[in-house]
């Protein structure tokens, strides 16, 4: 079994074993908890990711220090941050690992609720709704269907809510990491562009919910809204 019609299988079993709690909505919980099983998985990746941050935070006096030293030589001051952060062994960009890691499930969805057929045989999954709205669907389907505030663009309304809400803790809490940041090596220079659009990255997920497939919209939310508590409490 190849491994579009063995996850198709995974989603379709655990919308039969939610059935008797959500009814005709279980597939869509089974997307939710497909979510947060894989954000489970990769939990301890965050929590170290999470440890790596606090210690570049303690680092900042030691940064300090060395830019007062090298001010006139900028060549130096960045080797001597290099060389501070294989010392304290923390990489500038570890926090980047568990978000890649859960591109593979994003695509899964994405692939598996684009395809009319999985295997050879119709793609069942497509028949399963949140509420009025097809998993397999996408926001221009809903606004062509019944318009923005139809049955089908309410739910998106409701995504579209909980993104924003998420969007603008994300913001607040990245703008204020960013704001105590120490420099990036020039060598770094990718992630140090990474950084300064980190804080309006969030955003960018209201784009994302709007395109892809409903179903794959639901993997979004669910792990945005995830990662927004997740760092609440692991960067306090």
């Amino acid at each position: 079994m190849s491994v579009f019609p063995a996850f198709a299988h995974l989603v379709e079993q655990l919308a039969d074993l939610i059935q008797p709690l959500f009814g005709a909505t279980a597939a869509a919980a089974a997307i939710v908890l497909f979510t947060a099983l894989v954000r489970l998985l990769v939990h301890p990746l965050s929590r170290a990711a999470a440890r790596g941050q606090k210690a570049r935070t303690a680092l900042q006096p030691k940064i300090t220090e060395l830019r007062t030293r090298h001010k006139d030589d900028p060549r130096k001051f960045q080797q001597a941050l290099l060389d501070l952060h294989a010392e304290e062994k923390v990489s500038p960009v570890s926090g980047c690992l568990p978000g890649l890691l859960q591109l593979p499930a994003f695509f899964l969805l994405y692939h598996l609720f684009s395809n009319a057929t999985v295997g050879g045989e119709r793609n069942g999954l497509l028949a399963h709704q949140l509420f009025a709205a097809p998993l397999g669907g996408r926001w221009a389907d809903a606004l062509a269907g019944g318009g923005a505030f139809g049955a089908a663009g309410l739910v998106y309304v409701g995504l579209f809510a909980v993104v924003a809400v998420v969007a603008s803790f994300n913001y607040l809490r990245v703008k204020r990491t960013m704001d105590t940041a120490g420099a990036v090596p020039e060598q770094m220079a990718g992630a140090a562009a990474i950084g300064k659009a980190a804080p309006f990255l969030s955003f960018f997920t209201l784009v994302t919910v709007a395109v892809v497939p409903l179903a794959a919209a639901l993997y979004v939310v669910t792990s945005t809204t995830w990662s927004a508590v997740e760092r609440a409490v692991l960067y306090r």
